[in-house]
């Protein structure tokens, strides 16, 4: 699908969240939730480490956010905008809040489930598909997770 205007923008947040992941010692994703009036109703960032919680990824947060603020865990007509290809679990999370569309900036060649590895959102035996987004500042995303990493290993 086409990369709109605001997707740019709404990026912008997500690296802002993932800057603050990082700064808590957490691999740098960051994630949001717009609704259909293009309102933030979720955010979050990566705490699976803080939290000694392997499922506390950043769409997970921003997911849950966002359901808590609409009162439903269904989410239909909203956007979720993250700067990391979604894993396995992370997407079937969207595909369980029906998210209407997906807008992610750097493939993850490792874990990504939304065309690099698998696409589960393409996946014709699932009952519930988002419009996928990809590669939006994803030179930026990419060098947020590869300096993280770089300092990681010392480098």
């Amino acid at each position: 699908m086409t990369t709109t205007p605001d997707d740019e923008r709404w990026m912008d947040v997500a690296l802002d969240l993932a800057r603050d992941a990082a700064a808590r010692g957490e691999v740098p994703v960051g994630a949001l939730v717009i609704d259909e009036a293009g309102t933030i109703i979720g955010r979050g960032g990566n705490a699976p480490v803080a939290s000694s919680d392997p499922t506390a990824h950043a769409e997970i947060a921003a997911l849950r956010e966002a359901a808590r603020a609409r009162g439903n865990y269904r989410l239909p007509g909203c956007t979720l905008v993250v700067t990391l290809e979604p894993c396995a679990m992370c997407a079937g999370a969207i595909q369980h809040a029906r998210i209407a569309r997906l807008v992610f900036g750097a493939h993850d060649p490792k874990t990504g489930a939304c065309g690099s590895v698998v696409d589960l959102m393409a996946e014709p035996r699932l009952n519930h598909h988002a419009t996928v987004t990809s590669g939006v500042r994803a030179d930026a995303c990419g060098a947020l997770l590869s300096g993280f990493f770089a300092t990681r290993r010392g480098r």
